[in-house]
């Protein structure tokens, strides 16, 4: 397992009518956890870009435990459990003071900018997992 720890401030533009983080923002706070997982392996987005290869998503899920709310200071965990093959599968806890408030995750493919078709996982991204998973 490889996982990151990103920290975010929520912004009062971030809430709806009911005073909590609109839903549809968590899906944005997993992608801030999923760039500093790719940036701690020693990679960019816009670096896996410009060798070639894009990480559509094909699948997202999240499931919401707890309120979080304005100016709450979250923490969003990225987790890699397994090595990815032509699928890479990112989980992801959020908490608020130790406490768990949404899980979830998002399913990307890899596709080969050039042809626009789905591809193995690259070698040199599976490099940058080497030793961590």
């Amino acid at each position: 397992m490889y996982s990151t720890k990103s920290t975010i401030r929520v912004r009062y533009a971030e809430t709806d009518q009911m005073r909590g983080v609109y839903n549809g923002r968590y899906f944005e706070y997993f992608e801030v956890g999923r760039a500093d997982l790719m940036r701690s392996l020693g990679m960019t987005y816009r670096q896996f870009e410009e060798a070639g290869f894009f990480l559509p998503l094909t699948e997202a899920y999240a499931k919401y435990l707890r309120q979080i709310q304005y100016d709450d200071v979250i923490e969003v965990k990225a987790i890699l459990e397994e090595m990815p093959k032509a699928r890479l599968r990112i989980d992801y806890e959020i908490y608020h003071n130790g406490e768990e408030m949404t899980e979830g995750f998002t399913v990307h493919s890899f596709i080969d900018v050039k042809t626009g078709k789905p591809v193995r996982a690259p070698k040199m991204f599976l490099d940058l997992l080497d030793g961590k998973l």
